[in-house]
């Protein structure tokens, strides 16, 4: 007897005995040149989706690049990464284009994701507030990742939450974006955050 061909459209059955791994949506943002796309392309297990395009002259006096005057690409659309932090938890990384003509697609983005990473320059920190802003507003757990450049300014993450006016619950983490370990050390941190808001939310305490 023949046997029945499978259906390509049925995903395939979960061994018995296995958990299905849980997929999380994750946001790294910040502003321009901040390390985004350094660390999703670091910490990622695959090879990440980068959409980095050379920098023109027709962003003169349109993007605003004090500071990061070296820096020669930039991201149009999103970065995408994924990394498991452990058995069952992996999680999919959107890095959001940190110039302000490309904010528009922060809200497509953002869609489903159930945290985000904001990225800080010391030396630019003001750059951080927009993302700070967008997610605070809408309620979405965040920690701010402060990637620590060999020529940027050495504050503690009590100074970096003064000066962002964070609330005192969210976490401010010490990084190195290039670094795939202290990379994983802020998504650890960003989790553990989530679950803490979500405890708190399912108890009826007000987060924040």
């Amino acid at each position: 007897m023949d046997s029945k061909p499978s259906d390509p459209a049925t995903p395939a059955a979960v061994p018995a005995g296995a958990v299905a791994p849980v997929a999380v949506k994750i946001l790294v943002a910040g502003g321009f040149g901040v390390g985004k796309t350094t660390l999703v392309g670091a910490v990622s297990e695959i090879r990440p989706l980068q959409t980095e395009e050379l920098l023109t002259d027709q962003g003169v006096g349109v993007d605003d690049t004090e500071g990061v005057e070296q820096k020669t690409t930039t991201t149009v659309a999103m970065d995408f990464g994924r990394i498991t932090i452990r058995d069952g938890l992996v999680l999919y990384l959107f890095g959001t284009p940190g110039q302000d003509r490309f904010w528009f697609m922060w809200d497509e983005l953002s869609y489903g994701a159930l945290g985000a990473v904001v990225l800080a320059d010391t030396r630019r920190l003001a750059d951080s507030f927009p993302a700070v802003d967008y997610f605070e507003n809408r309620r979405l757990p965040f920690v701010v990742g402060v990637n620590c450049f060999d020529d940027g300014y050495d504050y503690t993450g009590d100074e970096i939450r003064e000066a962002l006016d964070l609330g005192g619950g969210t976490p401010v983490v010490l990084c190195d974006v290039r670094d795939r370990a202290s990379g994983k050390d802020v998504l650890t941190a960003l989790m553990r955050h989530v679950l803490a808001v979500h405890r708190k939310e399912s108890r009826g305490v007000p987060a924040g």
